[in-house]
């Protein structure tokens, strides 16, 4: 009787770990969103956002109950050049006086791939949401092994959002429309 009630735990504690999922709170330190932007057929500018805070839930054995939120500061659009950064600042731009965060709320999770998905959600830019897809690889889950002794997970997404969509319509179409974004994730195990 005692072998077939320790059989039944161990059975009980295998299906919730399988069903479980894990909390990730956004490592700001080793978390980047990257942008670039065409300036007048000249150049590309890049610049990122230096500010963010997120949550990734993640179940790995039902991916598409899998959610990812993350809160920017519109403000720390930094593209290293003071002047243009304050510019950036203003009403033509990200007027962060009105609106001082920008945020994405995940929808859906796709799986596209054995390393691949992508992560369908809400995108607000200057008060407008608007749907976003990130096509995202996933590159390692494993403890980090450098001091800190967490478990960590980490992924790479791409999109391209056009600015004048959210009504940022400065300079366009001297200025690009198109931004095209790079978010390398890493997230610590909760």
């Amino acid at each position: 009787m005692k072998s077939l009630f320790a059989a039944a735990l161990i059975v009980s504690a295998s299906l919730t770990s399988a069903f479980a999922s894990d909390t990730y709170a956004l490592d700001p330190a080793h978390t980047q969103t990257i942008f670039t932007i065409n300036h007048l057929g000249f150049s590309t500018i890049t610049g990122s956002v230096r500010d963010l805070e997120g949550t990734l839930i993640l179940d790995t054995a039902n991916l598409q109950d899998s959610t990812v939120k993350v809160t920017m500061a519109a403000d720390s659009v930094d593209t290293g050049f003071a002047a243009r950064n304050t510019a950036l600042q203003g009403p033509m731009f990200f007027n962060v006086a009105q609106f001082p965060t920008m945020t994405f709320a995940s929808k859906h999770i796709r799986k596209t791939g054995a390393r691949t998905m992508d992560i369908q959600g809400d995108f607000t830019l200057l008060g407008i949401t608007k749907n976003v897809v990130l096509k995202t690889t996933f590159n390692r889950a494993a403890q980090d092994t450098t001091g800190t002794n967490v478990y960590k997970v980490g992924f790479t997404a791409t999109t391209t959002i056009k600015r004048s969509d959210f009504g940022m319509k400065a300079y366009v179409p001297y200025v690009g429309d198109d931004v095209h974004v790079t978010i390398n994730f890493e997230g610590i195990k909760q």
